[in-house]
Parts: structure tokens; C-alpha cells; sequence
């Protein structure tokens, strides 16, 4: 008899507690091998596929393509020494599990704390015995504050606190899951149903409708950064600096940079650099601060986060020990995190442990900026387009390639004397790259 073993989303680390199923890799009848990837989900930080820690075949599947899973929620299930399709049986390799942990997540056991569900019912297989079913998902009190008592099938925090947060009363909806589960999606439904309504209640006598409008949720990349971003709004006092820079001068070393042959050095990669040099001078802004311990924590490394705009939305990569990458290395850095970004292919390693960011928007564009400060991080380096402009130069009026620089910082881990310094010293590094060459 083969032994089916139950195979539940891993512990996706760095506090992500669900994910989204955006493809399935197998099918039900497939065999599959020890930590063989099964399933591709998204996260609010990356694109990853799951590994399976069991070796086997494929007896079901739980969770349809665009439903959300919580950490501890059955995957799939593998029937270890089963025969694929009437074939030689399978051997029992992986019934222990492998045991690999993968960067940025694992195939261990999720956290007992954590509460496990079943969000679809589970596929039959075709040629596949199944010797164990999933549970049936629980059914929990989920009641508006002064309503009376009663049974709601919902098991998901996520579905009821958008319920809670919308005002609706759970106890209305049909759910569309197993056993009439109430799923996100249900409740998305239902508030988009709800809207016009709720306009319309909002409306004075006398008043004429709005437009018609849609609801997007704040879910994946865009709920990540909203939740981080109205954090860094919450807790940091930041203030920006910011001054124009003659960059005529950087222009042409990187020019004759890449004249002299070898791989391409990026306008990036340099301003990276100067980061970096700018930063051993002023070790305050590579820096964060626990609110626990009332401390500041200065870092003697800087791993690098830079902004990068994707069709999922505005990821921040991070290159880990930039101070100790030349400018060839940081340009080979940069185009890989870049191209992984694109192609959604980052783990959650690569979009975490940033101390400090550099951020290009130059590239759409635009002058300046007072962008938020990256949370935790103390301070952002933000370089606008370098553009023609007339510009005094050696006391005649000229035209050079002019760039504005702009630093935005937390005003608890320095004052405006540290911040002007530091930019003051990033901006004569792009004025003179002579200086920079000074502090190599």
C-alpha cells in the first residue's frame, strides 16, 4: 500500500505568511521527484517555485491557479512507492522528506502556531488511489461586533479582517469553497457588488452620482509597498537635501571607461560607487534604529537596495556587500538583479536586508524627487536626469550636463550637517570623479 504523505506550503521566511498559486507545475498522476518544483506562487515580494521535499506521484492538488494560501495550507499530496499509471512502482526515496532549505524558503514544517486550512477541494486522481483525504476546512465564529452569535465558514484572517475593514457581514455571503468555505474572492465579490450602493447612501439630497469607479486590491507588490511605505510615514521623521551637480566630468570617465575595452560600465555602478565612498565618510546614514532599544544601529557592511520599476510594480533589489564591488562588479550585479525583476524570477533573499537605497528616477524623466525613506533604512540617494543646461563653468557661462541630487534621511540618526556633508561629498565625486579616486 503506498504511503500518501501530505505536502503543505513552506515557511516562505522573512514574516511572509501567504502566498498566491500562480501556476501549477505538475499535474495529478505525475511523478515527481525529491525537491522537484511543483508549484510557482507569488508572494508580497517575489516570484518562487516550491520545491517538494517527497518523491513520488501526484495524487492531488489543493488551491486552483489565483487563490491565496496561508503558510501551513496542504499543496498536494504524494503517494510514496505508488505505481504511475499502471508502471513500475515508484520507490519510497523522500518519504523522510529531503530537508532542504532553498533561499528564502524552505521545505520544512510551517510553525505549529500558524493555523492550517484547505482552500480547494483537492482534484481525484485519474489512476491514483488516495489513502488520505485533507480535513474539511473548520468552521469559525466570525460575527460583527453586536450581532447575534453564530457559525460562519471562514477560516482565513485575511478574508475576515477585509470583511471587518469593509463593514460586511460575513453571515451574508455563500461561500464558493469546499463546504461553502467563504474565500477572498467572495468577498471581493461582494464589496464590488456593494459599491455602487454605497455611493449611492453617501450621496446628499440634491446631489448628483459619481463617475463610475473600480476597486483594486492592495494585495501582492503593491500591498507590500503600500504596508511599507505607510510605515516608513508612520515612524520616521525624514527631511531632503538636495543640490544640482555639473556631471560633464563623470559623463566623460565613464565614456573613456568603456572606450578602453572590457565589459561596459553602468552610469549605475558608478553612482553606486560613490555611494559606497560617500558612506565609509558618513557611517550615520548606513544605519536603522531600534525603537525597542532606543538605539541607533550603524552596519559595517552596505548592502545595497536599488529601485526598479516591473510590471508587478516598484521592486528595490539589493546588492549585498556594494562596498566591496568594484565598479565592474556592481554594473554585472545590477543587470542581473535588473533582468531578474523583470522576469519576476527574485527570491525574497534578493529584496531584503537593504541598509541603505539608491534611487535612479532620473529614468523616467524627472528632475527631483522627496521619495520616502525605505523602512527601516535611515536615508535614500535619489539622482534625477542628466540634462543639457547652461551651467557657469570656469567663469563663463556654459552648456554641461547637469543632474540634481537629492537626500532624503531620518532625522533621528543625524543632523543636517551629516546629511549636507554627505551629499555635498557624493556631488563633488560626480563633479571630479578625481575625488572619488582618492578613496579607493
Amino acid at each position: 500500500m503506498a504511503q500518501v504523505l501530505e505536502f503543505k506550503l513552506p515557511d516562505l521566511g522573512e514574516g511572509l505568511t501567504e502566498a498566491e498559486i500562480v501556476r501549477w507545475l505538475v499535474q495529478v498522476g505525475d511523478v515527481v521527484a525529491v525537491d522537484q518544483p511543483v508549484v510557482e506562487v507569488e508572494t508580497a515580494k517575489a516570484m518562487v517555485e516550491v520545491p517538494c521535499p517527497y518523491g513520488g506521484v501526484v495524487t492531488a492538488r489543493f488551491g486552483e491557479e489565483g487563490t491565496e494560501l496561508p503558510v501551513g495550507a496542504p499543496l498536494i499530496t504524494v503517494a510514496v512507492g505508488a505505481p504511475a499509471s499502471g508502471g513500475p512502482e515508484v520507490p519510497a526515496k523522500g518519504a523522510e522528506g529531503s530537508g532542504n532549505v532553498l533561499v528564502g524558503y524552505g521545505t520544512s514544517e510551517a510553525p505549529a502556531r500558524r493555523r492550517r486550512v484547505r482552500s480547494a477541494r483537492p482534484e481525484p486522481a485519474a489512476s491514483v488511489t488516495v489513502a488520505a483525504t485533507a480535513p474539511a476546512a473548520p468552521v469559525l465564529p466570525d460575527v460583527p461586533a453586536g450581532k447575534p452569535d453564530g457559525p460562519v465558514p471562514v477560516i482565513s484572517p485575511l478574508v475576515r479582517r477585509l470583511a471587518r475593514e469593509n463593514n460586511l457581514d460575513l453571515r451574508e455571503l455563500t461561500g464558493s469553497g469546499p463546504e461553502g468555505l467563504i474565500l477572498r474572492a467572495d468577498v471581493e465579490n461582494a464589496l464590488r457588488g456593494a459599491a455602487p450602493r454605497d455611493q449611492a447612501a453617501q450621496l446628499s439630497p440634491g446631489s448628483s452620482a459619481p463617475s463610475g469607479g473600480r476597486r483594486v486590491p492592495l494585495k501582492g507588490v503593491r500591498g507590500a509597498v503600500a504596508d511599507k511605505l505607510s510605515r516608513s510615514r508612520r515612524e520616521i521623521p525624514d527631511a531632503t537635501c538636495w543640490v544640482d551637480a555639473d556631471a560633464t566630468e563623470l559623463m566623460r570617465a565613464r565614456a573613456a571607461m568603456n572606450a578602453s575595452g572590457g565589459p561596459k560600465i553602468s552610469l549605475l555602478a558608478l553612482l553606486a560607487r560613490t555611494c559606497t565612498a560617500a558612506l565609509a565618510r558618513f557611517p550615520e546614514l548606513n544605519s536603522t534604529v531600534d525603537l525597542a532599544a532606543r538605539e541607533i544601529v550603524q552596519f559595517d557592511h552596505v548592502h545595497l537596495g536599488f529601485a526598479a520599476q516591473t510590471e508587478r510594480g516598484l521592486v528595490v533589489p539589493v546588492v549585498r556587500d556594494a562596498h566591496a564591488r568594484d565598479a565592474e562588479g556592481l554594473t554585472a550585479e545590477f543587470a542581473r538583479l535588473t533582468e531578474a525583476s523583470r522576469d519576476g524570477r527574485l527570491t525574497p533573499a534578493d529584496l531584503t536586508g537593504g541598509t541603505f537605497t539608491l534611487n535612479n528616477y532620473g529614468v523616467f524623466g524627472v528632475d527631483g524627487s522627496t521619495p520616502i525613506i525605505n523602512h527601516p533604512e535611515a536615508a535614500m540617494l535619489g539622482v534625477g536626469r542628466i540634462i543639457p543646461k547652461p551651467w557657469v563653468h570656469d567663469g563663463e557661462l556654459a552648456v554641461r550636463q547637469v543632474v540634481q541630487l537629492s537626500l532624503t534621511f531620518d532625522h533621528r540618526v543625524c543632523d543636517g550637517g551629516t546629511a549636507g556633508g554627505f551629499l555635498r561629498y557624493v556631488a563633488d565625486c560626480v563633479e571630479q570623479p578625481a575625488v572619488l579616486l582618492r578613496t579607493l
